[in-house]
């Protein structure tokens, strides 16, 4: 009986080419019905919701560690996961609360990681980290201005040819980003009350709370007063609803909510625990000290510009510029003020303001951004100029 069975079981799965994969295709397909079997039953399993669990057991396991290079590679694999499943869910709460709001949920996440990530680089960094605040701001303005808006002006006109988009509230955006960089970044080259790029106790008092005004306004015009300038436009006017994604139910968006929280206090802590491999990589490489900033910015720019990247191919153009926009209005608006605190317990000076070569690049930034966004559309052309502003801003904090 035993042996007629085995037999059997061997003749089921003999091996000739066709019946072979012929088997195996079905395996695979019983398979995968289980897999998703299992995901309908229990939609709780899946990377987004498990990566923030993973990141706060390893941070619990790895606190106040020495790591190996195993470790650290293990680390920042599940960083750069963990910022990816916040966004994620940063997402699902935006489609639930719909557009401009959605655009500002992201940039708010995204901004909460990039402060404690300068926070704990600075604390562990000490005197040598002063300038850490600004290379980081500097670089995700440079990032969202020219890299996400040029990667979606690039995108979208490929796909779409000439694309649309509100004048009246991404010139209302670029004004909001240009002022705040110039406050925070470039007033503090020409201040004489402190010797050196830096404000003076008063002075980064006002810059803090005049980042912190603006940043209340802009939130203010684009969610209550003036929240048509900031929806997706076409030929026909504004686009009240994307009809191309279906809102999650208040009980996901609920879900995503406490899974988003969950993943910035893991991402938090695992850039702690990272900040020294951070830094030690950026000197193996021969890079300047403030190349760090460039990399923090980086990291938690790039979910940003997967989903500007996104909205672009499906020709909602205007929900790109907010999140670049937004994204670089919430890190100089929400930074200032939060190093601006810290200053109080941090050691050593903060150094805000930007050289002759970043001025400059800031200054042609301008420029190229106003020319952008005054007609109200643009073709693939303009995403170029962008890109290439800012690989001369990436080659320079390379080679300044």
């Amino acid at each position: 009986m035993e042996r007629g069975a085995a037999g059997a079981l061997r003749s089921t799965f003999s091996c000739t080419p066709d019946r072979c994969s012929a088997e195996w295709r079905a395996v695979r397909s019983v398979c995968e019905g289980w897999i998703m079997a299992a995901a309908s039953r229990f939609p709780l399993l899946h990377w987004t919701t498990i990566t923030p669990v993973l990141g706060m057991v390893l941070l619990g396991l790895t606190w106040g560690r020495d790591l190996g290079g195993v470790l650290v590679a293990l680390v920042a694999l599940v960083l750069a996961a963990t910022v990816l499943a916040a966004v994620h869910h940063a997402e699902v709460v935006a489609l639930r609360v719909g557009e401009p709001f959605g655009s500002l949920v992201l940039a708010v996440a995204v901004t909460i990681i990039e402060v404690a990530l300068i926070v704990t680089l600075m604390v562990s960094g000490g005197p040598e980290a002063s300038s850490l605040a600004r290379d980081t701001v500097f670089a995700a303005v440079m990032i969202t201005t020219n890299g996400i808006i040029g990667i979606a002006l690039l995108l979208g006109a490929m796909k779409h040819h000439t694309i649309l988009f509100n004048a009246e509230g991404s010139g209302g955006a670029l004004a909001t980003v240009m002022t705040l960089a110039t406050l925070t970044l470039v007033l503090p080259t020409f201040t004489t009350t402190t010797p050196g790029p830096e404000f003076s106790g008063p002075q980064l008092a006002f810059a803090a709370f005049a980042s912190l005004g603006l940043y209340a306004m802009f939130v203010f015009t684009q969610t209550v007063r003036h929240r048509d300038f900031f929806l997706p436009v076409d030929e026909d006017g504004v686009i009240e609803a994307d009809e191309h994604a279906e809102a999650p139910t208040g009980k996901a968006a609920l879900t995503s909510l406490g899974f988003l929280l969950l993943a910035l206090i893991a991402v938090v802590g695992l850039a702690k625990i990272e900040s020294p491999a951070i830094e030690a990589g950026v000197r193996a490489a021969g890079f300047p000290q403030s190349f760090v900033g460039v990399v923090i910015a980086l990291l938690v720019l790039l979910p940003e510009t997967i989903a500007a990247s996104r909205a672009a191919l499906r020709d909602r153009i205007q929900t790109s510029i907010n999140l670049g926009y937004g994204s670089a209005i919430a890190s100089i608006g929400l930074t200032i003020p939060t190093i601006a605190l810290a200053t109080i317990w941090l050691d050593g000076p903060l150094m805000l303001g930007l050289g002759s070569t970043q001025m400059i690049l800031l200054l042609l930034t301008v420029l190229v951004s106003v020319l952008t966004v005054v007609p109200g559309r643009a073709t693939r052309l303009q995403g170029g100029v962008h890109l290439v502003l800012l690989a001369a801003f990436l080659f320079l904090a390379v080679n300044p």
